[in-house]
């Protein structure tokens, strides 16, 4: 009884001091945690994926799920760094192509390869890589279909890479493949038919953006969609307005001087006017007038999206 008693307390002074360690590893990573950040960040990953799964034993789900949120982790740091360094809030995973995202890859690799049935990651990555290395994207989603062969989805994903990359002739095919499986909705034929016949254009873009923003959980994801949808009405909106500039310069011989010139043929047009007739973007903010009345172009108030 006194042996079993001492392993008793042996094991309970073990937990202690284990905790105490923990707490104190804690502070003192918290204090050197703002000077290190950044550097932090970009630290090299010296874990492959194989190894990871190697070493995470019974236990793939859970550490799949933590290189899953350090890959958020990842990204969300560099976009706060990102708004540190500027004068004006930035526009969310927008930002993307202007921030260094390496290690992001390897992280979601390993995310998915310790849990080749965990789509998130998958989803993440078509949205997130094709800003910097659309490369990635396919390597990491045709590594999901080979796991996932019957998911729909990962068919889509692919299809929305190959559709950033302008390649609509095989973004059709990846999306007819899809469409083919068990589950997949109507639409998916239908977007690789108009991926043939129109690729490039605004309304295929914009159905690509509506679906991917029906198929997603992730805020982020659906706030790019949301902006992305904004860029595209801004695009027709301006080409609307530039038309109206246009005809007023022919009839008059000369630019606008104010938006209230040509306010009857934009309201005619649908646009909507604020109480100076300036026609409104998307996100709620007047067009600006260029080139002396002659051209139109986003404020630099807008949150619409340039690109």
């Amino acid at each position: 009884m006194k042996s079993f008693q001492r392993t008793e307390i042996l094991q309970v002074l073990i937990v202690v001091i284990g905790l105490a360690a923990a707490v104190m590893l804690t502070r003192v990573s918290d204090a050197r945690r703002a000077g290190v950040q950044r550097q932090f960040g970009d630290e090299p990953l010296y874990v492959s994926a194989t190894t990871a799964k190697r070493l995470s034993l019974a236990f793939n789900g859970l550490a799949s799920d933590f290189y899953w949120m350090r890959s958020l982790q990842y990204v969300g740091g560099k976009i706060v760094a990102y708004e540190d360094s500027q004068a004006a809030p930035s526009l969310g995973l927008d930002i993307l192509a202007e921030l260094d995202l390496r290690l992001l890859p390897q992280l979601l690799h390993i995310s998915t390869t310790l849990d080749p049935q965990f789509m998130a990651p998958y989803q993440y990555g078509a949205v997130v890589l094709p800003a910097f290395n659309s490369d990635d994207a396919i390597e990491l989603l045709d590594q999901g279909i080979a796991a996932n062969p019957s998911a729909w989805r990962l068919y889509q994903h692919l299809g929305y890479v190959y559709w950033r990359r302008n390649d609509y002739h095989k973004a059709s095919e990846v999306y007819a493949t899809g469409a083919r499986l068990k589950g997949a909705p109507e639409w998916m034929m239908a977007i690789s038919a108009r991926m043939k016949a129109e690729g490039g254009s605004r309304g295929a873009a914009r159905e690509m953006y509506v679906h991917l923003g029906e198929g997603s959980n992730d805020e982020a994801v659906k706030d790019m969609v949301t902006r992305q949808i904004m860029r595209l009405d801004s695009l027709d909106d301006r080409e609307l307005i530039g038309r109206e500039l246009s005809n007023y310069k022919a009839a008059s011989g000369r630019c606008v001087q104010s938006w209230r010139e040509v306010a009857v043929a934009l309201r005619a047009g649908k646009l909507r006017l604020d109480s100076t007739g300036a026609p409104l973007d998307p996100s709620g903010t007047p067009y600006r007038l260029t080139q002396n009345g002659c051209e139109v172009e986003l404020d630099d108030r807008s949150l619409v999206p340039k690109r």
